[in-house]
């Protein structure tokens, strides 16, 4: 081992460091080193350009991040098992930046000039929608009215196909809008940035417990965005009840929805895969046996290494929306706290519940200082964005404070630890799993950047329940 460290570092050369470190080595590396981190971070910086409308900054970050890429990810691993996860992740994020930057592009009016690139896109990726509605909009412009159209129709025959699910609401409206050359898609030079709400997909674990889910999903789904609930059985025998019983349910809703059940071998892959496929901004599943053990279970794992789309994980009852309902968000500054704090507002505008940011530091002066100066400016930035009020509380960082605070809630919403990987749930959310009165929300970022969280976090507090001596 010694020898093969030593020609590694006379390889590697001055630029990276091997130090040793017990029980091991351990590779050193500078802040932007890595291609990976740059790509990250000028994909954070172009989410941030076009939340301020400013489609050219994002559109030229955007190119300079694609272009670190070279070739397919971890090319030389593309056999091996292993690797697949971490394959399927980068391409995703990398197809991610490059749906922005078209969008971008798009923004700025530069129509013609994407048309070819979009039309090898497409036929690379048939199941994105995303793309085939860029690739629309674009021939739309440049004067193409009926290649548009055919964009749409084999777009829709490859999904209906594929999955037995019609396009997409936003693609059909798309259509529409093409047909009847609504004003709306006219060029405007003065326009940012193109609004895209995305669709809401539900994946109940079993008929019981759709209704649970729905009372958060139809509420987001109002408006421009549209629900896709499906169900995704192993036992082809309970095809057509599901199916039945879905459709059924679809009557009932207020809101644009699409149902569908279908056998499946692999519940995870094809979880993504829809989400990949219809341009979900939020995945909404059921808590799976097994959520609260030490390591999470392997579909659930799967999921939030993979979507595109942020994933919700509810467990508990069914929420009532009454007028007094409040929702919490234990918040400490974290990009998986931001990620929670983003799903809630979004949340809170839809149902008028209020919200609350629950942070510590109630206990020590310069704690609260520093707790109240994060949740200030957290209450700023969903004020701003979403248009929601927000409550600050501090409570000290024990269970029961914890528990305490969000007894009255109808909700909690929290983040998935940034170590979920290694130690699942953890401490916090695991006691609010078990013991919070309150239904709980995990949620967790998906690999498309999101638009709440400021460039620069400050302050950041780790939650870590503290139990009361005889506990």
């Amino acid at each position: 081992v010694h020898r093969q460290i030593s020609e590694l570092r006379k390889t590697l050369g001055a630029a990276l460091s091997i130090e040793t470190r017990s029980p091991g080595y351990v590779l050193r590396l500078v802040p932007g080193q890595l291609d990976l981190r740059r790509f990250e971070l000028l994909s954070e910086q172009a989410a941030h350009a076009l939340l301020q409308a400013n489609a050219r900054l994002a559109a030229d970050l955007l190119r300079e991040a694609l272009g670190l890429w070279r070739g397919p990810p971890l090319a030389d691993l593309a056999g091996e098992p292993f690797a697949q996860v971490a394959i399927g992740r980068l391409e995703e994020i990398r197809l991610a930046a490059l749906e922005q930057r078209l969008e971008a592009d798009l923004a700025l009016n530069r129509h013609s000039q994407l048309v070819g690139e979009l039309e090898a896109i497409v036929a690379e990726h048939p199941l994105r929608e995303r793309f085939a509605a860029q690739l629309m909009l674009a021939l739309y412009r440049s004067g193409r009215q009926t290649d548009a159209l055919g964009v749409y129709r084999r777009t829709r025959d490859t999904l209906v196909e594929g999955f037995g699910i019609e396009a997409s609401h936003a693609l059909q409206e798309l259509q529409r809008a093409i047909l009847t050359h609504d004003s709306s898609l006219d060029v405007d030079g003065d326009r940012g940035r193109l609004e895209r709400d995305g669709a809401v997909l539900v994946i109940p674990s079993d008929g019981r417990r759709v209704d649970a889910l729905l009372a958060i999903a139809e509420p987001l789904a109002r408006g421009a965005r549209e629900l896709i609930v499906a169900r995704l059985l192993r036992d082809e025998g309970a095809l057509t009840e599901a199916s039945s019983a879905l459709d059924a349910r679809r009557g009932l809703l207020d809101v644009e929805t699409r149902t569908a059940a279908f056998t499946t071998v692999d519940p995870a892959r094809d979880v993504v895969r829809l989400a990949e496929t219809y341009d979900v901004k939020l995945v909404l599943l059921d808590a799976p046996a097994g959520l609260d053990s030490p390591d999470l279970p392997r579909d659930l794992a799967q999921i939030l290494e993979l979507s595109p789309a942020d994933v919700g994980v509810l467990s508990g009852r069914e929420i009532e929306w009454l007028p007094s309902a409040r929702m919490f968000v234990p918040f400490g500054g974290a990009e998986h706290d931001w990620a929670a704090l983003e799903v809630a507002a979004w949340l809170a505008s839809a149902t008028h519940a209020g919200l609350c940011l629950v942070g510590t530091g109630a206990d020590r002066a310069r704690g609260r200082r520093d707790a109240s100066r994060l949740l200030a400016d957290a209450a700023l930035a969903v004020q701003r964005l979403v248009g929601v009020s927000c409550e600050p509380l501090l409570v000290e960082a024990t269970e029961e404070a914890l528990l305490a605070a969000v007894e009255q809630g109808a909700l909690v919403v929290v983040g998935f630890s940034s170590r979920w990987r290694s130690e699942g749930l953890g401490a916090t959310r695991r006691a609010l799993v078990q013991q919070a009165r309150p239904p709980a929300l995990l949620v967790h970022r998906g690999l498309r950047p999101g638009g709440l969280a400021p460039r620069e976090h400050g302050t950041r507090f780790t939650w870590t329940i503290e139990a009361r001596p005889g506990r």
